[in-house]
């Protein structure tokens, strides 16, 4: 990753992890999780399908706050920030957002979510069929497209889906699907996305009530 990138990444997580916790809220949650990057398999099955380019695991962390009163229009959230570093390289992200916990039956929850999000990924991928490309141009070129995800755009959407479980007062664990998208929004054209599934740990924060 370049030096100005790496720039670029760093102070959006800083605005993003700095803004989440703001809110009426009296605690928050911490969250490290371990993600598959670029699954296919939810794609295939819901028929948005899925760019399968990028290998790796996306390391994550994040801070969540608690509910927030002010925006009782909405159902009082949560919000989110949250910093998603991949072990190959590739596509790294920070996301700020809100998710809405839905209790279920026993200690079980659902959790939906949408937020915005900003990568480091490429945001187009040079055609390999321009006219007059040297050889190794164009393998290099099909290299890219053959392990990059061209999303089209930096900022993208970033919708989620938790299934979790509370464990203890304190701690909470979550099987999480994440994508990022510009949803032909930010950017007309390439729109290939990123899907991410695993988990999360969750620790409450500051005092239980």
């Amino acid at each position: 990753m370049s030096t100005h990138r790496s720039l670029h990444l760093i102070w959006a997580a800083i605005v993003s992890l700095t803004l989440a916790p703001l809110s009426s809220a009296r605690a928050a949650e911490l969250l490290v999780g371990v993600f598959a990057h670029d699954v296919t398999f939810i794609g295939d099955v819901i028929g948005v399908g899925a760019a399968g380019r990028e290998g790796g695991s996306d390391l994550q962390i994040g801070l969540r706050s608690d509910r927030i009163d002010a925006l009782s229009l909405m159902g009082r959230p949560q919000a989110h920030g949250l910093l998603s570093i991949n072990t190959n390289g590739t596509s790294n992200f920070v996301a700020v957002g809100v998710s809405w916990p839905i209790p279920l039956p026993g200690q079980f929850y659902v959790r939906p979510g949408l937020g915005l999000a900003y990568t480091d990924g490429e945001a187009g991928l040079p055609a390999v069929n321009a006219p007059g490309l040297a050889p190794p141009e164009i393998q290099r070129r099909l290299k890219l497209y053959n392990s990059r995800i061209a999303f089209g755009s930096q900022l993208l959407f970033q919708p989620e889906l938790s299934v979790g479980i509370v464990l203890s007062p304190r701690w909470s664990i979550e099987l999480t699907y994440l994508h990022l998208s510009n949803g032909q929004v930010f950017a007309q054209g390439k729109n290939q996305g990123l899907d991410d599934a695993g988990l999360r740990l969750i620790y409450k924060l500051g005092s239980i009530r």
